[in-house]
């Protein structure tokens, strides 16, 4: 997502927020500051309403992260990998790469966020139950058990991409033996669902229960469109299966070396051979990419004293593809990373360049077949 905030690590994870989860605290922290803390625990100062709202929503969101964790952790033990975990507009998200491997990797990984949500729900449900509190500490424990409760609810609903939907389609996928299939019925109820909410939040307007319950229709919205985007990667999946890295790559592409200033390279290389993006190749070895962006972004008056060295996306940085790999597991790393193209290396011999484009090309040629 764009405009992430980054907020550090966690287990090797990067964690950020995306903008649009700032004002959603704010909304959070003035309701309840305003109406539901002095309703439910009067006779308290406006200033302990406020800080007791704070203390809700910073512990909310720190659950909803743990919620994330929870799928991103059990991933990583599946052998699959993190990109990050980003909280945003309706709650959170870990991105996954690739695919998962079996139906019961993916419910694994569905079942580890409802499990963390229960834990924190019911822990903060017993400790309101069980233990004499301040009325300020357990306002904010009590909602804190609600709150996670319902977001364990909500995320059970069998509806793609939800956990309950990813719970379903692993079920269905381990008994039909058919991926397509199962996420087909499961792109489908959660669409269903997503209408429905829309339907229900329109209503609410239209029969004035309150402007408060159009947050139905954006979920529900939301829903419709979570569907549309894993239907559309599934039928990604169908056209390309079957298929390698090795069916696409790109070998033998132009080099550059790390030595040459940005007013050599333009010379000797871009007018003959121009490339979005170069390898480039101490002489022993591919140190990394020079994408001609990187070249743009540098003022000409600086090319003659500029090398390729200082300006190129080391190795590290860059996607490290197997030719054996399958196409679908490596379209899923190459459009996450930013220069949307990847190396295959073996045996510190460069074999070839493979980029997004590449595996574009080849999903229309399978689609002109059918």
């Amino acid at each position: 997502m764009r405009w992430v905030i980054p907020l550090g690590r966690i287990a090797g994870i990067p964690i950020g927020v995306n903008w649009t989860w700032l004002p959603i605290v704010a909304l959070v922290i003035a309701n309840y500051a305003s109406d539901v803390f002095p309703s439910q625990n009067p006779g308290l100062s406006g200033t302990t309403y406020l800080v007791m709202a704070a203390a809700l929503a910073l512990l909310f969101f720190a659950g909803l992260l743990l919620h994330e964790l929870g799928h991103a952790l059990v991933a990583k033990r599946q052998g699959m990998q993190i990109e990050g975990i980003t909280l945003w507009l309706l709650g959170g998200v870990a991105r996954i790469l690739g695919e998962f491997p079996s139906p019961g990797a993916e419910f694994r990984v569905a079942v580890a966020g409802p499990a963390v949500s229960f834990v924190i729900g019911a822990t903060f449900a017993a400790v309101a139950w069980l233990a004499p509190l301040p009325d300020a500490v357990d306002g904010v424990v009590v909602w804190m058990g609600i709150s996670n409760l319902f977001l364990l609810a909500f995320n059970l609903i069998p509806a793609y991409p939800l956990d309950g939907g990813r719970i379903l389609h692993a079920v269905l996928w381990r008994f039909q033996r058919d991926r397509g299939s199962a996420t087909r019925v499961s792109v489908g109820i959660g669409r269903g669902f997503g209408l429905v909410m829309i339907g229900l939040g329109v209503a609410a307007v239209a029969f004035g229960l309150g402007p408060g319950l159009v947050w139905l229709s954006v979920v529900g919205l939301f829903l419709v469109m979570a569907a549309g985007g894993e239907g559309r990667t599934e039928h990604v999946r169908e056209m390309l299966d079957g298929l390698t890295v090795a069916d696409v790559i790109e070998r033998d592409p132009v080099c550059v070396l790390p030595t040459l200033t940005l007013a050599e390279f333009f010379d000797a290389v871009v007018w003959s051979q121009r490339y979005t993006t170069y390898p480039v190749f101490d002489g022993e070895h591919v140190v990394g990419m020079l994408p001609f962006r990187n070249v743009a972004a540098v003022p000409r008056s600086r090319w003659e004293d500029t090398r390729i060295s200082e300006v190129m996306t080391p190795l590290e940085s860059v996607v490290l593809l197997d030719e054996q790999e399958t196409l679908t597991e490596a379209v899923g790393r190459l459009a996450a990373d930013p220069l949307q193209r990847g190396l295959v290396i073996e045996d510190d011999r460069l074999v070839g360049l493979v980029s997004v484009s590449d595996v574009a090309r080849a999903f229309e040629r399978r689609a002109r077949g059918m």
